[in-house]
Order: C-alpha cells, then sequence, then structure tokens
C-alpha cells in the first residue's frame, strides 16, 4: 500500500509528519507544489535526504485540464527546477486528478508518468482524523494507492495511525 501526500511541503505539518514516518521506519511519495518548495527549500531537501519519494504536483496547483501545452510544461519546469540536487522525479500527479491528452502528452515529454491514486479518504474535507483513518483500514488492500494530504494535524494523525494500523496487520 502506497501512501502519498499532496499539496505540500507546509511547514510544522510536513515536519511532524517527518518525524513520524521516521520513527516508524515508513517511507512515502510527497507531490510537491512548486511555490510551497520555494517558501520552504529545507523541507524538499529534508523529505528527499530521508528517504522520501518526491513528485510533481505542478508548481501553482492550477487545474492543469485548463492550461495549455506550453502552461503545463511551465508548471512542470518551474517545479523541478526548486527540486533538491540529485532529486529526478518520475511521478506527476496533476492537481484534482484533473487530466486531459494534453496533461498526458506533455508528462510524457518531460519522462512523467501519472500516478493516481485508488482511496481518498477526503481528508483536506473532513479534518475527522479517526474517521480518515478508520476508511482507509477498513477499505486498504494490497496495490492501493492512497491519497492524503501534509496540511492539517488532523491529517498527519490519521496519516500516521493507518501506518501503525498496517504495519500491524
Amino acid at each position: 500500500i502506497a501512501l502519498t501526500f499532496d499539496d505540500g511541503p507546509s511547514g510544522r505539518y510536513t515536519r511532524r509528519l517527518l518525524e513520524g514516518l521516521e520513527e516508524r521506519d515508513a517511507r512515502v511519495t510527497f507531490f510537491l507544489c512548486g511555490y510551497r518548495v520555494e517558501q520552504d527549500p529545507e523541507l524538499a531537501e529534508r523529505i528527499l535526504s530521508a528517504g522520501h519519494e518526491i513528485g510533481i504536483h505542478g508548481y501553482s496547483h492550477k487545474n492543469m485540464r485548463e492550461l495549455s501545452r506550453r502552461q503545463i510544461a511551465a508548471e512542470l519546469e518551474d517545479t523541478r527546477s526548486l527540486l533538491p540536487k540529485g532529486c529526478d522525479p518520475v511521478w506527476l500527479r496533476p492537481p484534482g486528478g484533473c487530466c486531459s491528452d494534453g496533461v498526458r502528452q506533455v508528462a510524457a515529454v518531460t519522462g512523467l508518468s501519472i500516478l493516481d491514486w485508488s482511496l481518498d479518504p477526503k481528508d483536506w474535507a473532513t479534518r475527522d482524523g479517526a474517521g480518515v483513518q478508520k476508511a482507509i483500514l477498513d477499505a486498504a488492500k494490497d496495490g492501493d494507492v492512497v491519497l492524503l494530504h501534509d496540511m492539517t494535524d488532523s491529517s498527519v494523525d490519521a496519516a500516521l495511525a493507518v501506518i501503525d494500523g498496517l504495519q500491524q496487520r
């Protein structure tokens, strides 16, 4: 089961998540927004050095389906240029999962594969850590890609509890 985190890095929430992941010896994938990396480049370095995978979530978090191919390419390149040295992302997750032929074409040309999710507990909307935890643990099966966000305490709490539950299984 792959846990993925969109929209970050986001300061104290990402730092807290990284500490919890380290305590659990767990690795995840972070889909980073360029404008957030620009605000806190140390966090992207820390994510990479801790052994987590970094994917691209675009620079501005705009709906890529509404952008021209040139704008999509700029979103990807602007984000890639801010990532730590030695980081060579292979994944793109368009914000909101909003994809189009243009997004797929630009991703392919730039060497990125699009990674969607199979399980979305909507942690960003509910802010109910216990509910998110239950939703994931009740539904998770081999091969699932879980969509989470490192943007609130409730999401971080849920993610760490999910890891504990999955490791017990």
